[in-house]
This record gives C-alpha cells, sequence and structure tokens, in this order.
C-alpha cells in the first residue's frame, strides 16, 4: 500500500481521543465510535475508567500535561480529539467549576498541538449567542457571541470559545471545530434551564418573548460524530428543528405559568443567589426571557438531520424530573415540596422572601 492510500483510509478510519469518556455525553459518544465501522480505535481519557471495553482507557486528569503522551500513542497516532471534560454541574464551587473547564481545555489544545493531532473538537452551547430581546429568530450561525458571563458557566463557555478562535493562531495546523448544542436534555442532565420545568409554575417575565429548543444527548452525539468524521466542520449548532412558543411549552406540560415583572424576578433571583439560597444566579433568567434559538444550518447542509423533535425531548425532560421539585432554581426537600405544591405559586413566592429574611436575620444584615 503508497503512503498516499495509507493516509486516505487513516482519513477514512480515524483513531479518535475522547476526554470525559467515562460518563455523560462523553460516554455514549466513547460507545457509539467504538462500534463504528468509520472508526480505527478510540483512545477514552477520564479520571476514571468507564464501561466501554472497546476502548483504549487512560486515567489522568485532563489538565495533567502528561495527556500529550497519551495522545501520541505510538503507532497509531490520533487523528482527532474530542473534548468533553467539562463541568457544568450548577452545585459545583465556580472556582473549581472554571478551574476544570478553562485550564483543562488549555492543556488539552496545547497537548494536541504537542502530539501532532490536527483537529481538535470542542462542545460548547448556544447559551454563547446570548439571549437577547433583539436577537434573530432563529440566529445564524456565524452571529456574534453576545452573550456575558452572568449565567451559569457561560463565562467558561465563552473563555473556551475564544482559545478555539485563538488556538489556530498559536499552533499552525491545528483544526479547531466548535460544537454548540442547545438545552441539552437526556443522559441525567442537570441545568437551571432542565430545573425550570421542576418548579410548580412556570415562571414568566411580563412582557418577555421566550422560545424553547432543547437538544437530545442523542443527537449531539450523533452530530459529534459527524464533525469527527470530517462530514462538517467549523462552528456548529445543534438542536431540534424550529422552536417552541411559551404557550406551547405550557400546553404542552400542562404546568401553568406565574408571572412576574421584570424588575421583581431579576431582583428576587440577584437575592437569593447572594444570600447563597439557589444555584442559579439571575443571569439564567434572561434564558428564559429572550429568544436564543439557532438554525443549525451548517450542519443541515452537509446532510445531518436531528432525530428527536421539541415536543419529543420535552416530554422526554417532563419524565426525567418527574418527582422533583424546584423553587427560583433550589431543588426542594419532600416537606418543603409539599407545602409549595398546596400554598400555590404566590405563597410560594412569598415563602421565598421569607427565606431571603430568615438568611439576612442570621448574617446580620
Amino acid at each position: 500500500m503508497s503512503s498516499s492510500d495509507s493516509n486516505v483510509r487513516a482519513a477514512r478510519t480515524p483513531t479518535v481521543a475522547v476526554t470525559g469518556a467515562a460518563s455523560g455525553v462523553g460516554a455514549l459518544l466513547t460507545e457509539r465510535l467504538a462500534a463504528s465501522e468509520e472508526i480505527k480505535s478510540v483512545i477514552a481519557l477520564d479520571e476514571r475508567r468507564g464501561e466501554v471495553s472497546e476502548a483504549q482507557w487512560h486515567t489522568l486528569d485532563v489538565r495533567d500535561p502528561a495527556i500529550a503522551d497519551r495522545l501520541r500513542n505510538e503507532g497509531d497516532p490520533v487523528d482527532v480529539v474530542v473534548h468533553l471534560a467539562l463541568d457544568l454541574d450548577l452545585e459545583t464551587d465556580p472556582t473549581a467549576r472554571t478551574a476544570l473547564n478553562v485550564r483543562g481545555t488549555q492543556t488539552v489544545l496545547t497537548a494536541a498541538a504537542a502530539a501532532g493531532v490536527p483537529r481538535v473538537i470542542l462542545c460548547t452551547s448556544t447559551m454563547v449567542y446570548g439571549a437577547l430581546p433583539d436577537n434573530d429568530v432563529p440566529l445564524a450561525e456565524d452571529a456574534e457571541l453576545r452573550a456575558t458571563a452572568e449565567a451559569t458557566a457561560v463565562g467558561d463557555l465563552l473563555e473556551i470559545e475564544r482559545l478555539a478562535r485563538r488556538a489556530p493562531r498559536a499552533h499552525p495546523g491545528l483544526n479547531v471545530t466548535v460544537v454548540r448544542p442547545s438545552v441539552l436534555v437526556g443522559a441525567g442532565m442537570d441545568t437551571a434551564l432542565t430545573r425550570y420545568f421542576e418548579s410548580p409554575r412556570l415562571l414568566v417575565v411580563a412582557d418577555s418573548r421566550p422560545c424553547w429548543q432543547f437538544c437530545h444527548v442523542e443527537d449531539l452525539v450523533s452530530a459529534l460524530e459527524f464533525a469527527v468524521l470530517e462530514k462538517a466542520d467549523g462552528e456548529m449548532a445543534v438542536g431540534c428543528d424550529g422552536w417552541l412558543e411559551q404557550e406551547e411549552v405550557e400546553e404542552l406540560t400542562g404546568i401553568r405559568r406565574m408571572e412576574l415583572p421584570s424588575a421583581v424576578a431579576l431582583g428576587a433571583a440577584s437575592r437569593l443567589h447572594r444570600l447563597g439560597l439557589t444555584p442559579s444566579p439571575a443571569g439564567d433568567l434572561a434564558y428564559t426571557m429572550h429568544p436564543w434559538v439557532v438554525s443549525g444550518a451548517r450542519l443541515h447542509d452537509a446532510g445531518w438531520r436531528p432525530r428527536w423533535t421539541n415536543e419529543e425531548v420535552l416530554a422526554e425532560l417532563l419524565e426525567e424530573v418527574a418527582g422533583r421539585h424546584t423553587l427560583a432554581g433550589r431543588r426542594l426537600g419532600r416537606t418543603e415540596a409539599a407545602t409549595a405544591a398546596g400554598a400555590g405559586a404566590t405563597v410560594a413566592l412569598l415563602g421565598t422572601a421569607a427565606l431571603v429574611r430568615r438568611a439576612r436575620k442570621r448574617r446580620g444584615l
């Protein structure tokens, strides 16, 4: 076989390294790639070993520079790295979360370049576009990233986007693809946006225009595989086709709304977060107020299609959150949940205000 034939085969059946391979989206992607005839081999990287026996496992922290040695993979060099070792957990300390997300991405990009890996795929979120009243509906993938760092982990995602843009200049020859899913559902996803549907009432800010677009993790995994096989590249948004208006969401869920003036809703969210009573900062509310849906044209033009609809994903989300109860982003215990459900949304809001007053009294504020 000539060297040119060998290169063609390598491009057609790449060796892929996946970080964060032991859980969540990383585990699903590792399993899918390991079973694919279009993939030569899979290198799985995580702090613990996962369940996909067909992959070659290495246990390490992605912030460890030794990851470059794993990516060299003597005899079977890695063709593409999919970096999914991110922590977007609401309950994680923000400083620790940023240390993993940003430093981990920096290390993976640098290690890939040092090991001669030609491509890295990063995964952020369509949240980086920002939720703003003047957003186009839908947004094009090349729209300006106008988010601010006021919502959960969005600051980390924006920094990862900056690293993605800078990496090809800092490391000539390194190609970086960014995949941006909309509201992720499935595989135990727990975010401020999924918790929105655990509330006894759906909070709606007066005069706002919410639009909902979901992404099932199975569709994200298939889009990532699409990118691995170089069927699409660049900056790609992933989500269900179209979107749901707030009225449609309320009809489909059967959950009634609680409408509040903007100043009241944002003020309460800010106070609750400042006092440590909820993990969700006030910035999360913007994503339930203004549109931030995307067209996904780049993947569509390349021939990819989602298998899930917004209605189907929302139905699965409701099944996943059944039995959970959240108020202002804070998970409630059984007694609190029963009180909130029995009292109704208005009284529950007053109860939240009482929590604020009690916290202030304890702290001498």
